[in-house]
């Protein structure tokens, strides 16, 4: 009987620990689950994942007890994106925050039920062309108008500018690119698209637009961009080519000159989305937004380098002078 009773107990004992186990599953009326996929790596994104955990913060949520926030990192790999997305799907996510264009792409095909909150969200033709689910709500690139923006800013750097090299993530969507013909044509100049797969071939491609006889290099702000800015700034630097990045890193990593949206406010304005979401809200409800702060930055000390001086009508309109 002694036997029969201890066994009984260590029975119960055992019920009541597995009991308390965490589970993949997410059971009603458990804390909400958040997959947060990045395009960078944690320290990269360190600004935009600090601005969004505190907008959390600011609508009542505390990470670890009110809400989990489930982090998964591309590190700029492409590849990575189906398996970050399938591990977060497998967790029955409530929502998944995506970070760019590509992994909203990636999660808009992984699901069709969880809602997906996106950071560069495409919008009229563009999201035409790109199919995404009913399940897709966020902030929007602004890219054309951004791309625009950016291309007079350096034409005002560089007056008599004729010939412009993008350099071009051959991840993109190709509905993403539509648009850099109609802003070469807008802004008067000739463009060189410059493809690259992977950073084996940032080289090759920049000094391709120096041999082009580009007068300047765009570089647009994709995860791959992100994570080599640095490497993109010396080579550009090399080949005496001033460069415009569309994020604000660029021109902190070494780049002439950085125009496009403020990053940790994207992410700041998905906390938002995500709020509304667990409240019960549809994303097909929720209309995507534009961007709505854009950032100016200018690296003297880049100019300096490549013997330009910066128009003093400029310089006020900046966000941040670096020198």
């Amino acid at each position: 009987m002694r036997l029969h009773t201890v066994g009984v107990i260590i029975t119960l004992t055992l019920s009541l620990l597995f009991a308390l186990l965490p589970s993949t599953a997410q059971p009603s009326g458990s804390v909400p689950r958040i997959g947060v996929l990045v395009p960078t790596s944690a320290e990269v994104a360190a600004p935009s994942l600090q601005a969004f955990r505190q907008a959390l913060r600011a609508l009542d949520y505390a990470e670890g007890q009110s809400l989990t926030l489930e982090y998964r990192f591309a590190e700029g790999q492409y590849e990575r994106l189906p398996a970050l997305v399938v591990e977060l799907v497998r967790l029955r996510v409530d929502v998944l925050v995506a970070g760019s264009p590509a992994m909203i792409r990636a999660a808009t095909q992984a699901t069709t039920t969880i809602p997906v909150v996106g950071i560069g969200v495409p919008t009229g033709i563009f999201a035409r062309l790109t199919q995404l689910g009913p399940n897709l709500t966020g902030v929007a690139s602004g890219g054309e108008a951004g791309y625009q923006r950016g291309q007079a800013l350096l034409q005002q750097l560089l007056p008599g500018a004729s010939r412009v090299a993008v350099l071009w993530d051959a991840h993109s969507s190709a509905a993403w690119r539509t648009w850099l013909p109609t802003a070469a044509w807008v802004t008067g100049v000739r463009l060189q698209l410059l493809e690259v797969w992977g950073p084996q071939e940032f080289e090759r491609a920049i000094a391709a637009a120096k041999t082009g006889q580009a007068d300047a290099l765009i570089v647009p702000g994709s995860g791959l961009f992100a994570m080599h800015a640095s490497r993109i700034a010396t080579l550009a630097l090399q080949n005496r080519l001033p460069t415009l990045g569309l994020a604000r890193e660029f021109a902190e990593a070494g780049c002439l000159i950085a125009y496009g949206p403020n990053v940790a406010d994207m992410f700041r304005r998905a906390a938002t989305y995500v709020d509304k979401i667990l409240k019960g809200a549809k994303p097909a409800d929720l209309p995507v937004e534009q961007p709505a702060k854009f950032e100016l930055v200018i690296n003297l000390k880049t100019a300096q380098a490549l013997g330009l001086t910066i128009s003093p009508s400029l310089l006020p309109q900046a966000d941040e002078v670096r020198q």
